[in-house]
């Protein structure tokens, strides 16, 4: 039986032409598509989950050892960068 479970391929940011949201030398996972592969183009996945089309001469693929696509491909949950401010209990009451 096959498994559903398609390898997971990324590519790595060198340009980005403007777009603001790529970030140069960081790693995006790949969606094959076709369609836009015949336009020039390639799908990756954002930090937010959701997938996007870029010109495909933004990106190179980059082959990884297997521990490191295990590391990647595991999704983490998003949090604040900077969560609220909490008063710590170490705090005297003046």
């Amino acid at each position: 039986m096959a498994s559903s479970r398609r390898k997971k391929h990324f590519l790595l940011c060198v340009r980005n032409g403007g777009c603001e949201d790529l970030e140069l030398r960081k790693l995006y996972e790949h969606l094959p598509d076709a369609v836009a592969a015949r336009e020039g183009y390639v799908r990756v996945v954002d930090e937010s989950g959701e997938d996007y089309l870029y010109p495909e001469t933004y990106f190179v693929a980059v082959p990884l050892p297997r521990e490191a696509e295990r590391a990647l491909a595991r999704r983490i949950p998003m949090r604040a960068s900077n969560p609220p401010l909490q008063r710590s209990a170490l705090v005297r009451r003046r």
